[in-house]
Formats: C-alpha cells, structure tokens, sequence
C-alpha cells in the first residue's frame, strides 16, 4: 500500500510540474515578462495547494482507495488540454495550469492513507517514504524538454496522461485502506473546524510553508534563476534543478526516521538553520562552482529532511482521525509557501535585475520558521509528551 501510494503521488506530481520545465520556451514564444513567467509557473501550486483542504477532509471520510484513482484520472484533463489545446496564449496556459492544481491534490490523499497502515512509532518513516513520491517533479525535469525535443509540445503531456490513466486503473483494482482506519461521522465544515483548532495545524503549516514551500519555489523556479543568473541553457538549468529535487526526495524519508529517532523538532531546527545560512550565502549570487552549489545542494537536503520531519509530527501528534483534514491544511500551507516565492523573485528581478533581495528574504523567514520551531513546536511537544498525548487546542 506504501508502494502505490508513493507511486500515485510522484505520477501526480509529474503531471503537476509539466509547466516548469518549458517555462523559459513559453516565455520566448509569447514574450512574456518576468512576473508573467513566475506567475505560469506558480498557478497550478496554489491550486494544488488550496484544493488540499477538501481532499484531505474527503481522504478521512472516503479512504485513499476512491480519491487516488479520482484525483489521477480528474489531472488527465488538464494535462490533455494543455498537451493539445492550452499552449497558444498565456491565458490558455493560465486556465490549464488552474486545473493542473489537481495533480497536486494527491498529497493529501497520500499522507492519512498512510498513516492508517502504520503504528506511530513507524509513520514518521512511512510518511516520509510517501514524500519521496514529490520526485516526479524530477521526472518532469529531466523529461519534458527533451520529449518536446524529439516530438512535439504535445509529447511530454501525452505520455503523463496515460501514466495518469493506468495508475487509476491499478489503484482502483489494488489498493485496499486500513482495516481499522478511523472513518469520522461528523459534516465535513464541522470536521474542518475542529482540525482549524488544533495548536498542530497552525505550527506544522508555518514550518511547512517554509520547508516545502520552499522546496517548490525551488523546483518550479530554479531553472529561470540559473539561466538569468549564471547565463545557463535551457536543458543544463533544468537538470541542475532535477539534481536539486533528488537530493530533496532522497532526504525527505532520511527526516521522517530522524523525526522516529529523536524529537521532529530537533530535525527541524537543524534544517531550518542550514537554509538560513545558504540563503544567506547565496543573496551574495557566488560562483557556481563550487560556493553556489554547495548552497543548493545544502538548502535541497534541509528542505527535504524539514519536509519529512514536519509530517512525521503531524502523524505523530494529530488525532487519528483527523490526519487527513490536518494534512489538507498543512499541505496547503505547504504549496502556497512555494506559491509565493517565485512571484516575488519575478517581481523583484524587473525591478532591481537582482536575485539578491528575494535569497535575504528566504534567510529572514528561515530565522523567523527557526525561532517557532525552538519556541513553540518543541515545548508544546514536550508538554503533550509529558500528558501522555493529549491533544493541545488553539
């Protein structure tokens, strides 16, 4: 069940990061401006993002067995579109990314199915394997521009909306939930106000705008930011930012078992530090190589590992019936944290033809993530470990 999960999220998230990687192509096609570009770029994570609340509150009430093949066969239609109708305007590509959001949904279905197959004393490595799933932005990376190479625009968005239509087909068939996954009976705003509530929600959304957040502005952003900055092409830009993602996916599981170990929010602290310092560093736009790398590579691992760890304290620490509607939220904090990020650094770059304002404002909402992380995150925890548990309202 881990296993199709895990898959199902990195195919979603594949269909969800088909834009990114032909963001510089479209921008050279229609003349768009930098703002223009961030902001193509950018709709479909907020809509994945925002769309995580119902999901994830459907995900409680339904079980990951029906919304996983729903939510992939739903992305088909976007996908198609924009392979073959949706390429022509920015308008057209804004109304297909809209719907392209879809794709980022998944996340919420992922994390209560799994949790629901798993003692607490394992979900943080469990949660964090299903993370890992958030690679198929890789696999857009290091695909999309060379099919459009071989074949056509259309190519890359064919061949996902097949992947799409098979892994529904095998979902539906295979995929079973947890016999004793707790099925809520309350209405669904009731049940959404509850999880709103909760101490968890608010914590784990602040660290995880930062700490996925992010990781998105990053893997949907990079590209644009090595060729402007560094003068980079188009397909080396794209797989640096692949790179970038991997290293990201590999540590997010590493975070999960860290967070099994010891506390989630010494695993959190410690990320949250080291992307402080490479924003920091990298405002300064060093050398690639090595300083620069070094940077992203740096920041990549600690925003993976600080992904990983954020969820292992919400599977850890909400009430089991509620993880899926806690997920939605956080994961929405989560996307909209990586929605805000690339906007800012298109806006800021046709004013001031800088990056270095954008990285010191990633180093100063690192500090800030750092500061809730030791002052509120870890003595809550402690207190609700020393009460056996016990859930901690708002």
């Amino acid at each position: 069940m881990l296993t199709l999960a895990t898959v199902g999220f990195a195919v979603n998230f594949w269909a969800w990061a088909l834009l990114s990687p032909l963001a510089v192509r479209f921008t050279a096609a229609l003349n768009l401006s930098p703002f223009q570009q961030a902001l193509l770029v950018a709709v479909p994570v907020v809509v994945g993002s925002v769309g995580r609340i119902p999901v994830g509150a459907l995900t409680d009430k339904f079980g990951g067995r029906l919304m996983f093949p729903l939510v992939s066969l739903a992305t088909i239609v976007p996908v198609l579109y924009l392979g073959l109708l949706g390429h022509g305007s920015l308008a057209a590509l804004l109304i297909g990314g809209f719907f392209l959001g879809i794709g980022g949904t998944a996340f919420a279905v992922g994390v209560p199915f799994v949790s629901a197959w798993f003692p607490p004393q394992r979900r943080g490595f469990a949660v964090g394997v299903f993370g890992a799933g958030m690679g198929g932005t890789a696999i857009s990376a290091l695909t999309t521009v060379k099919l459009v190479d071989a074949g056509s625009t259309a190519t890359p968005f064919l061949i996902t909306a097949a992947v799409l239509a098979v892994y529904a087909v095998v979902a539906w068939l295979v995929m079973r939930d947890a016999p004793d996954r707790p099925v809520p009976t309350a209405p669904l705003a009731a049940r959404l106000g509850a999880t709103l509530r909760l101490r968890i929600t608010w914590q784990a959304s602040a660290l995880y705008a930062v700490a996925f957040g992010g990781y998105v502005a990053f893997s949907v952003y990079l590209p644009a930011y090595l060729k402007t900055a560094y003068g980079l092409a188009q397909a080396d830009a794209a797989n640096r930012m692949a790179g970038f993602v991997v290293l990201a996916v590999i540590m997010r599981p590493v975070g999960g078992w860290l967070s099994d170990k010891v506390a989630p929010s010494r695993v959190l602290a410690a990320s949250l530090g080291v992307v402080l310092v490479g924003a920091a560093v990298q405002a300064f736009t060093p050398g690639l190589a090595p300083v620069g790398t070094i940077a992203f590579l740096s920041m990549a691992a600690a925003l993976g590992a600080g992904s990983g760890a954020t969820f292992a304290l919400v599977a850890q620490v909400a009430p089991a019936n509620q993880v899926g509607s806690v997920t939605g939220i956080v994961g929405a904090a989560g996307g909209l944290g990586g929605f805000v990020p690339p906007l800012v650094m298109g806006a800021i770059y046709g004013s001031f033809e800088s990056y270095a304002l954008g990285l010191a404002l990633l180093a100063v909402v690192a500090l800030a993530a750092l500061l809730l992380d030791i002052l509120s995150v870890a003595r809550s925890a402690g207190r609700e470990t020393a009460r056996g548990g016990e859930v901690v309202h708002v």
